[in-house]
């Protein structure tokens, strides 16, 4: 069976069971819609959890990341798994006690202000479309290389089957569809992984053929350790060495710090912990979470190794002297339809090299090393179809809690508790659906056309969550005295220095955009970590010249602190 037909089935195949969970779990109500009825096993959830964490940034472009980077790229590893442990610890049984739908809903009653709680709608739509264009692009990537379609009509195909069980299940339908996606992901990376690994280094795990010798034909040891080839094939052909990094301390520590807290304020995870019936679930969960992101976290670093040694051989050749593009292998040749490899025979001598000097003759987008790493390293068939599989679950799964974010910002937060009050259960639920299916169109335009700048807004995404969010949200919890008035300065203050920052390196004078005139020395992507820190300082200066909190708010505040007992998700 060819490669395309297989793809067409397992993907297909993965199709009818999401919607059929979705089906089978249709929200009845809006608490059903918003948090599953707060009745979702740890287990589940923790599964649910990881598939909506590790989003088709983790799947796709993560192992890419390293893979053309190396140390630097390890960055990305700390700072989205410090996150987690940071939201698990300090975050999610505090929000679950509160026992709210969302997380404007907890910064609007914590800081007894609807000011405060529109602004904290105004992050959340903000940073859940910056993320989901990345996603439904990614969507539309996976289908143009394996169904053979135009990225338009990959990204109409996902759109459709988001749509589906998104607005028709709700939270509901999105919990027991992510567990789904997440058994398609894991088993999509892990397959290709452990092949590689065994056909490299003898080891059926991965991480520990990440650290071994490398073996020949026959079998037997080649005595040459995996990460010292790449040292050697990086520095021949002029690139840094894999094993040690360009950036400098405090940009390296400023982005993972970055990163870290922008994952602890990312909305669309938050609201997982508070579909579980207990604080002790929420705890349960985050760690059963931690457990399902490891397998993945763990695995990413060495298929970035093997991959970049077999993409190196496979264009220049064992020798490193090129290969021939009439003899060339056609994962090269199936990449290029889709753009993301180009070849530019420089010398006119009819063969491919690919260096980081004036020899190289090859662009290949670091995308797509995942995706083509089973066809380089020449795996069945069914392998490079399941991984076409997985990246597509990757997409959809986050896709799926983003636009479940942005539905609930808009009729449980805006129209419920500012604008109309009085809606009735059912026409709230009627408004989320819409809010939905309106976020998809929306969404789906993104993926179509998306802008020039995706890293760049990605990396805005991160430092919106990080400089407006997670500060009022740990103040929130730990702090008996922040008012409204500090919270609400500190979110726009933060928002405003960190937007403008990004906005003026990446798209006002790009040409800026280096060490030299970077504030700290520290780069775009590290500074929402600089804007947290303004979101703090400007949040107590105005807290200590305005009014006190009310005493309702400090009784609140010290329920929060101490969680016991259930605190089951309530519309009040």
């Amino acid at each position: 069976m060819d490669l395309q037909t297989l793809t067409y089935i397992i993907v297909g195949l993965t199709f009818v069971l999401y919607i059929g969970i979705a089906i089978w779990s249709k929200a009845g109500s809006t608490k059903e819609f918003y948090v599953a009825g707060g009745g979702v096993h740890p287990v589940v959830n923790g599964m649910a959890t990881a598939a909506d964490w590790m989003s088709a940034a983790s799947f796709i472009s993560l192992a890419g990341i390293v893979s053309f980077v190396g140390y630097d790229g390890s960055v990305y590893l700390m700072g989205w798994t410090g996150g987690y442990v940071l939201l698990a610890l300090c975050m999610a049984p505090y929000l679950r006690k509160f026992g709210k739908f969302t997380v404007p809903d907890f910064i609007g009653d914590r800081y007894y202000s609807q000011a405060a709680r529109t602004v904290a709608v105004v992050c959340a739509i903000f940073i859940c479309f910056t993320y989901i264009a990345g996603q439904m692009r990614g969507v539309g990537v996976v289908f143009s290389r394996f169904l053979e379609v135009d990225v338009e009509t990959g990204v109409f195909i996902g759109m459709f089957v988001v749509f589906f069980y998104a607005v028709l299940g709700g939270m509901k339908g999105i919990t027991y569809t992510q567990v789904a996606q997440y058994c398609v992901m894991i088993f999509a990376f892990m397959v290709p992984a452990v092949f590689i690994s065994i056909m490299m280094t003898g080891h059926i795990f991965p991480q520990l053929g990440f650290g071994s010798q490398l073996i020949d034909a026959a079998g037997n040891s080649s005595g040459v350790y995996l990460l010292d080839k790449l040292d050697g094939l990086s520095t021949e052909l002029g690139f840094n060495q894999y094993t040690s990094g360009v950036k400098s301390t405090i940009d390296v520590f400023a982005i993972t710090a970055a990163l870290m807290v922008g994952t602890a304020g990312l909305p669309h995870v938050i609201v997982r912990f508070f579909t579980v019936p207990k604080v002790k679930d929420a705890r349960s969960s985050a760690g059963w979470a931690l457990v399902f992101i490891a397998i993945m976290y763990t695995t990413i670093p060495a298929l970035a190794a093997f991959s970049r040694v077999n993409m190196i051989e496979t264009i220049n050749g064992p020798e490193q002297t090129g290969v021939a593009y009439d003899t060339a292998p056609e994962w090269i040749k199936n990449w290029q339809k889709t753009g993301l490899i180009t070849w530019d025979d420089k010398n006119d001598d009819g063969k491919m090299f690919y260096a980081n000097d004036a020899r190289n003759e090859m662009k290949i987008d670091r995308d797509i090393m995942v995706l083509a790493t089973p066809e380089i390293a020449d795996l069945p068939a069914w392998v490079i179809a399941l991984v076409a599989a997985g990246g597509m679950a990757a997409a959809l799964s986050t896709s799926a809690g983003l636009l479940l974010v942005i539905s609930t910002s808009v009729s449980h937060d805006l129209l419920k508790k500012n604008l109309m009050p009085n809606i009735s259960d059912k026409k709230e639920l009627m408004f989320a659906r819409l809010a939905a299916a309106i976020g998809i169109i929306i969404a789906g335009w993104f993926g179509i056309n998306p802008p020039g700048f995706v890293a760049a807004v990605v990396a805005l995404a991160f430092g919106l969550a990080a400089c407006s969010l997670f500060p009022a949200i740990i103040m929130g919890i730990f702090s008996k005295t922040m008012n409204k008035e500090g919270a609400i300065a500190g979110m726009v203050s933060g928002l405003t220095f960190t937007v403008a920052y990004i906005a003026y390196f990446k798209f006002i004078n790009p040409e800026m955009n280096n060490a030299d005139h970077w504030l700290f020395g520290i780069s775009p992507e590290g500074i929402g970590i600089i804007g947290m820190l303004v979101n703090f300082g400007v949040a107590i200066l105005v807290c200590k010249v305005t009014t006190k909190i009310p005493n309702d708010v400090v009784l609140m505040v010290e329920a929060i602190r101490f969680p016991k007992g259930a605190g089951d998700a309530q519309d009040h």
